[in-house]
């Protein structure tokens, strides 16, 4: 046996003890596609702009902040999240209008769009992390089992982190005849999970699969990815546009602010309703997770300046990721919103709602979960100058 068959053999053996949340590398033509990618080079997907992904500042004032005892308990509500579980019933019918969001907690949306099921980044598992006995555990219990969404056309995924891309729920969905469309690479871990190549729709920025009428296009964002010990920077993350014939809706995913969600904007909205990632912020990663108030600039950009359509904030309420009090995305949507005159959707986890009629859900359900506020705290960052270079990167998501 040669020196190279020897460590090819080595390498095999050590790819089988990986955890198989970690997922899979790309290989193969795979691989090959991804290095053709106009998005790919120096050996790895790159932002629309400079992007730090690790967090500025001191290690030491990061860790200061995170784990002073007083703000670690406000990270957390005080009492249990009031949740819909009636969602079952509600969904046996058709929306009365054609379109019809779901949210379940986190960035987990179901979205029925002229008369397609599509299921933005489910997440049903118990903790965002590669282990069953450590990591960011929920803050609430799922709204309503995933059975009960009845069958999905195609689930649709923004990127590979954890909080995103959930292993018991791909299991749990592979056996299923659904769909998976992703971002370029990321249909490696899938492969590894039990999805069959044959139900990939693996796409790279700007380009779209279609599913039953509702065409799919994966749009730039301002993120990064990577589940195992080595981050290479070879699955893409990705903004969703869901466009049907009647209803367009956006996804964010996770992203930091960027001027191109007004050419995304441009070429595909303006959109009924938007899901913006406004929670899991912090100053040590401006440059990949936005602020509410940043949130609320995206959509209007997204919406060419104008507040139209609704805007369903995501990414907050479910997971400890960040160092802002659990209540805090909620409220900092609510007076972005005013402030600019923009639509807002408050569902509770599980509760749904109809973006294009008359009435959404508009209570701050948080309110009665979370802890007393103190007599005085700063407010989360301002949306930034196009033009300010920040950097930082998460902790987490």
């Amino acid at each position: 046996m040669t020196g190279d068959d020897a460590l090819g053999r080595l390498r095999a053996r050590l790819r089988s003890l990986r955890p198989a949340a970690f997922g899979a590398d790309a290989a193969g033509d795979r691989l090959e596609r991804i290095r053709r990618s106009p998005n790919f080079a120096d050996g790895a997907f790159r932002n629309p702009q400079a992007t730090r992904h690790r967090p500025s500042g001191s290690a030491v004032e990061f860790a200061r902040t995170y784990f002073r005892k007083e703000e670690r308990v406000r990270r957390a509500p005080a009492r249990p999240v009031p949740l819909h579980t009636a969602a079952a019933a509600d969904l046996a019918g058709p929306p009365a209008f054609g379109l019809r969001l779901t949210w379940t907690g986190h960035s987990s949306v179901f979205a029925e769009i002229d008369g397609a099921r599509v299921l933005f980044d489910p997440v049903w598992g118990d903790r965002c992390s590669p282990f069953a006995f450590a990591g960011p555990r929920r803050l609430h219990p799922v709204p309503l089992p995933l059975a009960a969404l009845g069958p999905v056309d195609v689930v649709v995924i923004s990127h590979d982190h954890y909080d995103h891309l959930d292993l018991p729920t791909i299991r749990a969905l592979a056996g299923s005849d659904t769909l998976f469309a992703v971002p370029l690479g990321v249909g490696a871990h899938l492969e590894r999970w039990g999805v069959s190549p044959s139900r990939l729709r693996e796409l790279d920025w700007n380009e779209s699969t279609r599913v039953r009428d509702v065409r799919l296009t994966a749009t730039p964002a301002r993120h990064f990815c990577g589940r195992g010990l080595r981050n290479r920077q070879h699955t893409l993350w990705a903004s969703w546009v869901a466009a049907g014939p009647e209803h367009r809706v956006y996804h964010s995913g996770d992203t930091g602010y960027f001027p191109g969600f007004r050419d995304i904007g441009t070429e595909h909205g303006p959109f009924d309703a938007t899901m913006i990632q406004t929670g899991a912020y912090a100053d040590f990663w401006p440059d990949i997770h936005m602020t509410p108030a940043e949130g609320v600039r995206a959509h209007l950009d997204l919406q060419g300046g104008r507040p139209s359509g609704v805007m369903l904030p995501i990414h907050w309420a479910t997971f400890n990721l960040a160092p802002h009090p659990w209540e805090e995305p909620g409220e900092g949507t609510v007076t972005a919103a005013a402030e600019t005159g923009c639509r807002i959707a408050l569902p509770r986890p599980g509760e749904p709602f109809e973006p294009t009629a008359a009435t959404v859900p508009a209570t701050p359900w948080w309110r009665a979960s979370a802890h007393p506020a103190p007599a005085a705290r700063p407010a989360p960052a301002a949306a930034p100058d196009d033009t300010t270079d920040r950097s930082g990167a998460p902790a987490a998501g």
